[in-house]
């Protein structure tokens, strides 16, 4: 899959890509033959980094009925060569969604464009989902045969056939073509059998009732196949990760289910072998021992994090940081304290990072300094570009304690993130700590791609003193598809203004 080159925020091409409200109003304003080339180019090379936590459909959807667009270049991009070597669903599914929502929309071209993929496209289930939801019972009927035609007469294509019928994420169609198909009304009985069937032949192996048993266990398989050497920065031997054998990965799941067991066992005179797993034991016994004892708040919990975040591997320094996100009360706070503040302890360092992170989301009012510094040395060492979790917590810490002193971060954080989502946690963060932002952010968050964003803006826009906020807020209480929570907020608004009025 192509990585998409994001253009800078100030140009046409940056801000649609970004998904921001001004994109929309710029691409407006713009020369359409311009605007339609900068929409294609977003559609057909989906500009987003995480399509499950971003959305653009609905946001490039309107603005081609806005611009009265066609969809020549949609088209192409689903017809073209690539389609039957890359079946990669991110390749079409931004361009298929956008064709759901104009087909909503009474778009006739967009629908039957759906209709000639699902029965010729690779990425066909995501065609055939969005039809689901759009078209009528006879459209669907008539696609039937060329989708069963998919599926290879035989016992392979017929447990082919359950799979696709059993995953389905809109079942609509397939429940129509039951009763016409007799192979689709055995593939849906069949189904729920196979699934019931995968549950109870599941097998595996259970840990002994006692600690010293679970602590073994957290080790055993997955250990086995990477060998210790592969912890401790050796050779990896046969059976690894690299060759298709269980891998570190593997060994979080242990740990994890492990710690878990450990809730259930462990006694009061179990805790000084659990604390020595914790500092020296093997890679899933000691996280497994760390998992528990954070999970429990035991006082030793802070110093062996610590201890751990000072290993040389970087595997186990990983898992420490991120149980001490875990990690709450006074005294763990009081360590993260420690830890952030870049007079008495490394707030540069991976520790130090991750305590700020902690206080973002445990702390008090009077660590907002500590968020807000590694808020911008954040930002200084690693940009805004990418949508890293770390930074995204950050930025809600600062909105959570009303860190005043953060809204030029944040600003800048708004305005250049190419995620949507960190862009609407920004806008949470200034509706919170920026006394501007109702008449300022707020007014482009009505048009920004994201509902969640569109809700705030909703809730906090200043509805006097720019002449396009009433419009907009009719306009999006009067759009079908529009979410209901976004309606409400609206509406409450327009019902608000409509009061004052009188």
């Amino acid at each position: 899959m192509f990585e998409p080159v994001i253009a800078p925020s100030a140009s046409l091409l940056g801000l649609l890509q970004r998904g921001r409200g001004d994109g929309q109003l710029h691409a407006l304003a713009a020369d359409r033959t311009e605007a339609i080339a900068a929409l294609e180019e977003c559609v057909t090379r989906d500009p987003r980094a995480d399509w499950q936590v971003e959305n653009r459909s609905l946001y490039y959807a309107r603005l081609y009925m806005e611009l009265e667009a066609p969809l020549d270049g949609i088209e192409d991009h689903l017809h073209s060569p690539e389609d039957l070597l890359d079946e990669d669903e991110a390749r079409t599914g931004l361009a298929l969604s956008v064709l759901g929502h104009l087909a909503a929309y009474g778009r006739r071209d967009a629908l039957l464009m759906l209709r000639e993929y699902a029965a010729t496209g690779t990425s066909w289930a995501w065609a055939l989902d969005e039809l689901a939801l759009r078209d009528d019972d006879r459209g669907l009927l008539l696609l039937g045969t060329a989708v069963l035609d998919r599926f290879a007469p035989g016992p392979e294509g017929d447990a082919e056939l359950r799979e696709t019928v059993r995953s389905a994420y809109e079942p609509r169609p397939w429940r129509l073509w039951a009763a016409y198909h007799p192979r689709v009304a055995a593939a849906s009985e069949q189904a729920p059998f196979d699934v019931w069937q995968r549950q109870l032949n599941r097998s595996g192996v259970t840990p002994g009732w006692s600690t010293a048993d679970v602590l073994a266990w957290a080790d055993q398989g997955e250990l086995g196949g990477l060998g210790a050497a592969a912890f401790a920065g050796g050779p990896v031997r046969s059976g690894s990760s690299h060759d298709g054998g269980p891998g570190p990965d593997a060994v979080d799941r242990r740990s994890a289910a492990a710690a878990r067991c450990l809730a259930a066992v462990v006694r009061p005179e179990d805790r000084p072998a659990v604390l020595e797993a914790a500092r020296t034991g093997l890679p899933g016994a000691r996280r497994a021992a760390l998992r528990h004892l954070v999970d429990r708040q035991d006082p030793a919990a802070a110093g062996l994090i610590e201890a751990a975040a000072a290993e040389v591997d970087d595997r186990l320094v990983r898992f420490a940081l991120e149980l001490l996100g875990r990690m709450r009360g006074p005294e763990a706070l009081a360590h993260a304290r420690r830890w952030a503040d870049p007079a008495t302890g490394g707030a540069d360092s991976a520790l130090g990072e991750a305590a700020v992170r902690l206080l973002a989301d445990a702390g008090e009012p009077t660590d907002g300094p500590l968020v807000v510094g590694g808020l911008r040395r954040w930002v200084l060492l690693h940009g805004v570009s990418g949508a890293d979790a770390g930074l995204g917590t950050l930025v809600d810490g600062a909105g959570r304690l009303t860190a005043t002193q953060a809204v030029p971060v944040l600003r800048h954080i708004y305005g250049e993130a190419v995620s949507s989502e960190l862009r609407g946690r920004a806008a949470r963060a200034l509706a919170a700590t920026d006394v501007h932002f109702p008449e300022g952010p707020a007014v482009e968050c009505l048009w920004d791609c994201e509902e969640s964003t569109r809700e705030l803006a909703a809730r906090h826009v200043a509805t006097t003193g720019d002449a396009r906020v009433l419009e907009r807020l009719r306009r999006l209480a009067a759009d079908p598809a529009e979410e209901a929570e976004v309606h409400a907020a609206v509406r409450g608004r327009l019902t608000s203004a409509r009061e004052r009025s009188r």
